[in-house]
């Protein structure tokens, strides 16, 4: 079997969030590879880069790395990492937000071919619109040939804003979905552009607050559609916007998948390749939810009003994939262990799905998927799927490690060569963590090993 390449560390202080896409983007003819990171004020010399909105510009010719800081002292929190766009004449695009400690999404472009160059910070101000109750994320894609900017926004619903000069200007689009706000904030969507629109997947709330299901469609020709293909509300970005629920229900509440009982479902990767539609969700497992004065008290331990423990939540990843006349083929992934901070036990190591290979995947996990044991820190597999998702058959890519190894990122672009990023440490928060994000390349070469151990059905 061949050996996975030495990991490149890029940068010494480091993380991001799931909820903004691209993060890392390369540009096959320049040979580059750029990704977007977060300094914590808790990671290597925080006292100094804690907060700064970083992009690591790599020469994947010659290795070099250089850092570039967008925002000095922007926020020490790993939601507000950028999405990068690739634009026709050759500049790079990226655009950012606060996690919800301001009103504004802000961009700034680079100079033609050379993202370690970037022009002024420019900034669009949603208050009037959200009355000044703040937004968050940045996911840029293409759609019926414009460009948009999809942010949670207005109510803390999915919202969008759209150029139609490339990201020079923006204009607010209007509102994706909303419904009535349950706790912390409404949908988490993910967005994949396919060749009949661009896909989103969809929670009802965050997890902590409600047992989500999980929805998919389709945005296409001014409209939404569900997995059928069914337009669903009115034109797109026309209000009322519909309640996400009326799309297609990928994982409705408690559904048993794996033997048992999935719910609090939230999004973790969403992607289309070769007009096949995946996404990657978790969950979970058998777990009745918290009692009321539920207290957490450590990684593992949760006590009642009268001083009891109780059940940690068991997570699992789990695959779909959309088949013919809008049918999903929900399956098992792995175990994803408990949650990954004490204050948020729906957090996992997550996992990412390739953007070239649609058998294919990386994911973080503390069980190892081959055998079932527990490890000591967060390791990454690579999955293999000849059944459409049914089963797989895992390599691990990291062994051993006396940190975990967490939110693996398959960055496209390079159609040629695998880019696997992640950063690994020691997460506190998402405002404190401890990481160094890392990087390796290698050519695609096609699978003709057996993985060292291990199938899952």
């Amino acid at each position: 079997m061949t050996a996975e390449p030495v990991p490149q560390v890029l940068n010494s202080n480091g993380a991001w969030c799931w909820f903004q896409d691209e993060r890392a983007l390369v540009d096959p003819e320049r040979r580059q590879l750029v990704v977007g990171s977060i300094a914590s004020v808790a990671g290597k010399d925080g006292e100094r880069r804690g907060g700064d909105l970083d992009l690591s510009v790599v020469d994947l010719e010659t290795g070099d790395v250089q850092v570039v800081t967008l925002h000095e002292g922007f926020e020490s929190d790993d939601h507000d990492v950028p999405a990068l766009w690739l634009r026709p004449d050759g500049r790079w695009l990226a655009v950012y937000a606060r996690h919800k400690t301001d009103d504004h999404t802000y961009w700034r472009i680079s100079e033609p071919h050379d993202p370690t160059r970037w022009g002024e910070e420019k900034v669009f101000d949603w208050s009037e619109l959200t009355e000044g109750r703040h937004v968050t994320y940045s996911n840029l894609h293409e759609l019926d040939g414009r460009l948009y900017c999809f942010v949670r926004a207005i109510n803390d619903d999915p919202c969008a804003l759209v150029s139609d000069d490339h990201g020079d200007t923006w204009t607010f689009a209007g509102k994706l979905f909303e419904r009535e706000k349950v706790g912390y904030v409404n949908a988490y969507a993910r967005y994949a552009e396919g060749p009949d629109g661009l896909h989103v997947i969809a929670t009802d709330h965050h997890p902590r607050d409600y047992d989500n299901a999980i929805h998919h469609g389709v945005l296409s020709g001014g409209w939404r559609h569900d997995s059928t293909g069914a337009v669903v509300g009115g034109e797109l970005f026309t209000e009322p916007a519909p309640n996400q629920d009326r799309l297609t229900t990928i994982l409705p509440v408690g559904s048993e998948v794996g033997g048992v009982r999935l719910t609090h479902a939230w999004t973790t990767d969403l992607r289309v390749v070769d007009g096949v539609v995946s996404a990657v969700m978790t969950a979970r497992a058998d777990h009745p939810g918290w009692p009321e004065g539920a207290e957490i008290t450590g990684p593992d331990a949760v006590r009642d009003a009268d001083g009891n423990d109780v059940p940690v939540p068991d997570l699992r990843l789990v695959y779909a994939r959309l088949g013919k006349g809008g049918t999903w083929a929900v399956h098992p992934l792995a175990a994803a262990g408990p949650g990954l901070l004490p204050h948020e036990q729906d957090y996992t190591g997550l996992a990412a799905l390739d953007p070239y290979d649609p058998d294919h995947l990386v994911l973080s996990t503390p069980i190892d998927p081959r055998d079932g044991r527990a490890l000591p820190h967060r390791e990454l597999f690579r999955g293999r799927t000849e059944d459409g998702g049914a089963s797989w058959a895992w390599t691990a890519i990291t062994e051993d490690s006396g940190v975990d190894n967490l939110r693996p990122i398959l960055a496209p672009g390079d159609p040629a060569a695998e880019h696997l990023l992640w950063f690994r440490g020691t997460m506190a928060s998402s405002q404190r963590f401890d990481c160094e994000v890392v990087l390796r390349s290698a050519p695609r070469i096609a699978d003709t090993t057996t993985p060292d151990a291990g199938e899952t059905r």
